[in-house]
């Protein structure tokens, strides 16, 4: 067909995430500008709303646990005066490693959604699935893949420009 707008098939899985996702991709695109990986997270309160955000600073601020996902988990906890997040979802541009699935599962999350797979570090099913592990008390549930060309592809326009 001349002259067809190709349109994703609706993905009711993956669709309902892609605006936080967009929110995470925003913090992600911040992280260059101080040398850091662009890697953007959100964490949404069960009403949707926003409770806490976070973009990879470990080159910022010389803090090696300085990744999207603590941060955004150590604001969201503030928000709520409370450790355990329950109820919440964290939505990340890319696979969380060991560190940050380790967080995730300490904090209670009831949910995390992620848009790039990480072949070599991922902790949420790639390379390991620290977070579904079964010897684990909690075990969020995952959904991967929402956007994950958008976030793929901005970690390799900031690795090809390296």
């Amino acid at each position: 067909m001349n002259g067809a707008v190709h349109t994703q098939p609706h993905d009711p899985v993956r669709d309902p995430w892609r605006p936080a996702m967009r929110a995470a991709l925003e913090e992600a695109e911040r992280a260059p500008g101080t040398g850091d990986v662009p890697v953007g997270a959100v964490v949404l309160a069960p009403d949707g709303s926003v409770i806490g955000r976070g973009r990879n600073e470990r080159e910022a601020t010389g803090d090696p646990t300085g990744h999207a996902e603590v941060l955004a988990i150590r604001e969201a906890a503030r928000a709520v005066d409370e450790w355990r997040l329950t109820g919440c979802t964290l939505v990340v541009t890319l696979e969380p490693c060991t560190m940050c699935a380790g967080a995730i599962v300490l904090s209670r999350l009831d949910r995390v959604v992620y848009g790039a797979a990480d072949e070599k570090a991922g902790a949420a099913g790639s390379l390991w699935d620290v977070v579904r592990d079964r010897r684990l008390n909690h075990r969020p549930e995952v959904i991967e893949g929402v956007l994950a060309d958008e976030c793929a592809g901005l970690l390799t326009r900031f690795f090809r420009a390296r």
